[in-house]
């Protein structure tokens, strides 16, 4: 079988993708992931160091895919017994199964000379990271419509839905961040929360410490009587009510800070949280409003398992995902193969109900409809 490696210079296709039961795939291909040895690996063998720090995969794989010359150490075939020395470049060769993502449409709101505005679905990340490459917001807008290059002038999380800024030129896009790192820029979101939100402005001021290794961030609060610093970053987050039905509220969010999770930690410290975010949800609250492990399920696996270097997935693939051999060839050395969707992939994800609706500048203002939730009845 003559294999065709890719690397990040390849750009997506339209024909790339496959869309199956309501969720984009993107059909798995063979792709060169490139790292360079860390200090800490420093000394280890080259199947210990895959096998102690990327657990996706059994060890046998690893020991195969040194002997098979998929895995090298800078661009040469090396032995089991191999021990890697700091900042040596390893690559790694592999059919990449990327995740699915909603196949919900990439509405165009508006496109001007030097800016493009789009609203970006839930489940889809912005740009390259982790296990995603082409089920990205720019990989599908480059892909499908020809889209490129585009600079994001801001970030949506992946479950994230709502208004998507792209400056079309490095210029444009440099005017944006002198504008947003000068504080001119107002960012406003929409959420539906549990319970009956006051009636007056409520504001927030809490830390927010975020840890990248278990994916979530937690609120910390000083003590007038404590003289322990706080970890977390300054955050401030104003939330205003829209309308309740009595279980649940629609609340317009400000963030006047820009912290990981901030308006999330913050509207659960508050006592309303987000009604579907399982991830700050008691398990509880997440069985009655949300199935699965809910919208936030590939957040709580490990740093290793979503290496930014290798996206090696992990954990049980859902039979739903099952693929024929139609759309892709199967490799013999995959572990994901013959499925369409990685390991580990959460079939019952479902889009979390926070949106960005707009944002605000010196002399310019973007927007986006409310998502259909949003309007309670």
């Amino acid at each position: 079988m003559e294999i065709v490696w890719q690397t990040p210079a390849n750009p997506p296709e339209a024909q790339d993708y496959v869309f199956r039961n309501g969720r984009r795939h993107v059909r798995p291909y063979y792709f060169e992931f490139i790292s360079h040895v860390k200090n800490r690996w420093a000394g280890k063998t080259i199947v210990d160091l895959f096998a102690e720090e990327f657990k996706g995969r059994p060890y046998e794989y690893y020991v195969s895919a040194v002997k098979s010359g998929r895995i090298q150490v800078d661009g040469q075939m090396v032995n089991v017994f191999y021990r890697v020395q700091s900042s040596q470049k390893i690559s790694h060769f592999l059919h990449r199964h990327e995740p699915p993502v909603l196949a919900w449409d990439m509405q165009i709101l508006q496109e001007e000379a030097d800016v493009l505005t789009v609203c970006k679905p839930p489940s889809v990340p912005v740009h390259p990271c982790g296990q995603y490459r082409k089920n990205t917001v720019v990989g599908i807008l480059q892909a499908e419509r020809g889209m490129a290059p585009l600079f994001p002038v801001h970030r949506l999380d992946r479950l994230v839905s709502g208004l998507l800024i792209f400056a079309r030129n490095p210029t444009k896009a440099d005017h944006f961040r002198q504008q947003i790192e000068a504080g001119k820029v107002r960012k406003e979101y929409v959420a539906r929360v549990i319970g009956v939100f006051p009636v007056d402005e409520q504001i927030v001021n809490a830390n927010v410490d975020y840890d990248a290794r278990e994916g979530r961030s937690s609120v910390e609060v000083g003590h007038p009587q404590s003289n322990k610093p706080l970890r977390g970053k300054t955050a401030c987050t104003k939330f205003t009510r829209i309308s309740t039905n009595g279980t649940h509220s629609t609340v317009s969010c400000e963030p006047l800070t820009g912290r990981t999770h901030q308006i999330r930690v913050h509207l659960l410290h508050a006592g309303y949280p987000i009604a579907n975010d399982a991830l700050y949800l008691s398990q509880v609250v997440c069985e009655r409003s949300a199935s699965g492990t809910g919208a936030d399920g590939a957040a709580l696996l490990t740093r290793e398992q979503l290496s930014v270097e290798y996206g090696f997935p992990c954990g049980n693939h859902s039979s739903e995902e099952v693929s024929s051999c139609e759309d892709f060839s199967v490799d013999p050395m995959c572990t994901n193969c013959p499925n369409l969707a990685p390991k580990g992939y959460d079939a019952s994800e479902e889009p979390l109900w926070l949106h960005c609706v707009r944002y605000t500048g010196p002399g310019w203002q973007y927007e986006c409809p409310y998502p259909d939730w949003a309007f309670l009845s």
